[in-house]
């Protein structure tokens, strides 16, 4: 009886284990998403920034890719 009893333990507190980690899963909104967009776009901005900034100072130098 007590092992029926540390089963029955063992499989609710398992159960309730993947209860929180379904219930922590992380969804993103459409704010989020956007939040990444906006992340994503503002980094490749500055990327080009940096490569005209390249060619300005190769110009300047008398460089010419």
């Amino acid at each position: 009886m007590i092992k029926l009893g540390k089963s029955v333990t063992v499989a609710v507190a398992m159960t309730a284990l993947l209860a929180a980690l379904y219930g922590c899963e992380k969804k993103e909104g459409p704010l989020e998403k956007a939040g990444k967009a906006v992340d994503n776009a503002a980094a490749t901005a500055g990327q080009n920034i940096e490569k005209a900034g390249e060619k300005v100072q190769d110009a300047a130098k008398g460089d010419k890719k």
